[in-house]
């Protein structure tokens, strides 16, 4: 079930909605299950195959969890690491099956010249995201974190359907107390209200935006791919062109669903981390991944870059520990060498903005003139741009066709695919100008949660979403699903 759709917005929301907080008159606890079987439903709605795959993921974490615990109060701390081992393998284990065994298995093929083969596996939904968020659970446990032990809270923590399907990734301790909150069962106007505009906000930037720019993104970049079978190279505004398109999709499309999970769980008194802080207004590409994905970033410093050594071990070993995490960070976005190749470019860009910052500390401080401001949230755009040519393409070899393309390194010729010239370029100047205004000159949409400590649900406000609410709906279409899902 998409958040963009009539059925979720109509049907699903408003029946969970009410029913939760009628439900918490009666009890807390029947209020806590109701939203828990919600989200189960919200789930098994794309595929009830791969429940049973949720719910034995669940069992096991909470089983590991609960017998690391009780280790921990025998003060067994070799056994307590045992199991936290044993649990995180069998996690990885499960996602590299699902996620990375065809991948694995195509490498070794195109490596060795054999033809073997898996029978056809289905990716599930948001397994990368449960994954790491009941890794994070196990982790704390054994770091004496935990507190709160609740198996329906539990699943909550790990199903709660506004981030089950593409996060954030969660900590126990942000979700765990805010179920077991007594406030959190009694309805808060303000926050209904912040929510309402939080999710129509994210909806307008999901619909009106990131679905527009789709089909010249993908229009783009299959029309280059086509051409470059032919022996026929894309022009550099055309690769431009397809690059940004789908760089402001991605943005949006992100963006726009981080909005509706946050505006969702506020309407049910929750609050979820941000998860995404106007990165395209980064002057650094550190700064950028501390915008982007936030709490992804989050994981992989605390559960990989400083489990590595972090900056402990020295210089070397600090970029070297940057390499892998990035490299690794890519490699969860998707399986495939185009989205390894995309970490480690990235990596290479830490690793330089790091070594910039040893030998000029000033530029550490963020007080830099604002042509200095501007010189640099130039630079990383561009960086950043440049990258997600290799996040976006089918395979490498397109990939490096069209990078070529944009910085004029190999001879091209003018050719746009499946794109008519007099509809391609007006319209699509237009959504690229929309974008930058939007991007650069609009403040991040998750502010809105802390105006006047929240909305106050007045006939201006109501008035307010239904109309944007009515111009999404007017272009409601085929549901697109969002790019998150797919990672």
């Amino acid at each position: 079930m998409l958040f963009n759709s009539y059925g979720f917005i109509f049907l699903f929301l408003p029946a969970v909605w009410l029913g939760f907080f009628a439900l918490a008159r009666i009890r807390s606890d029947y209020a806590a299950t109701w939203l828990a079987l919600a989200s189960l439903f919200f789930y098994g709605y794309w595929n009830p195959v791969y429940l049973g795959l949720l719910l034995a993921s669940i069992s096991c974490n909470y089983l590991f969890g609960m017998w690391i615990a009780k280790a921990a109060a025998r003060g067994d701390d070799a056994a307590k690491k045992r199991l936290l081992i044993v649990a995180i393998a069998i996690n990885l284990l499960a996602l590299c099956y699902y996620k990375y065994a065809n991948f694995f298995l195509d490498s070794m093929n195109a490596v060795a010249g054999s033809d073997w083969t898996l029978w056809q596996i289905v990716l599930p939904l948001g397994i990368s995201f449960y994954t790491f968020t009941q890794i994070a659970f196990l982790v704390d446990t054994w770091q004496g974190k935990v507190k709160e032990y609740n198996f329906t809270h539990y699943v909550l923590f790990v199903t709660y359907f506004p981030h089950l399907i593409a996060g954030p990734v969660l900590h126990h301790k942000e979700m765990m107390p805010q179920f077991a909150h007594p406030a959190t069962y009694r309805i808060n106007w303000n926050n209904v209200a912040s929510g309402m505009m939080l999710f129509t906000l994210g909806l307008c930037k999901k619909v009106l935006m990131a679905d527009a720019l789709a089909p010249f993104a993908t229009g783009i970049f299959d029309g280059i791919q086509q051409g470059a079978a032919h022996g026929v190279l894309p022009a550099m505004h055309e690769a431009w062109f397809g690059a940004l398109a789908y760089t402001f999709q991605i943005y949006f499309d992100f963006s726009g669903y981080t909005d509706m999970a946050l505006g969702i769980a506020l309407m049910f008194g929750i609050r979820l981390p941000t998860n995404f802080n106007s990165p395209y207004k980064a002057t650094s590409i550190i700064e950028f991944w501390r915008r982007w994905h936030m709490t992804l970033s989050r994981f992989l410093r605390d559960y990989l870059y400083i489990p590595l050594g972090g900056n402990r071990l020295g210089k070397a070993r600090r970029y070297l520990n940057l390499m892998i995490t990035m490299a690794l960070g890519g490699l969860w976005h998707g399986a495939g060498w185009t989205f390894i190749l995309w970490g480690l470019l990235h990596g290479i860009y830490l690793a330089i903005n790091h070594l910039w910052r040893e030998i000029f500390p000033a530029t550490a401080t963020g007080r830099w003139s604002w042509p200095a401001r501007l010189i640099g949230g130039g630079l990383t755009f561009i960086a950043v741009v440049t990258a997600w040519v290799l996040f976006r393409a089918n395979d490498v070899t397109h990939a490096l066709v069209i990078l070529k393309a944009m910085y004029g390194i190999s001879d091209h010729a003018d050719i746009v695919h499946a794109l008519p010239e007099d509809l391609f370029k007006p319209r699509l100047k237009r959504l690229l100008v929309l974008s930058f205004i939007w991007v650069w000159l609009f403040p991040n949409s998750s502010r809105l949660r802390f105006i006047g400590h929240g909305y106050i649900l007045t006939a201006l406000q109501v008035i307010v979403v239904l109309y944007f609410l009515n111009a999404v709906l007017s272009h409601f279409g085929s549901y697109s699903p969002f790019l998150y899902f797919q990672f």
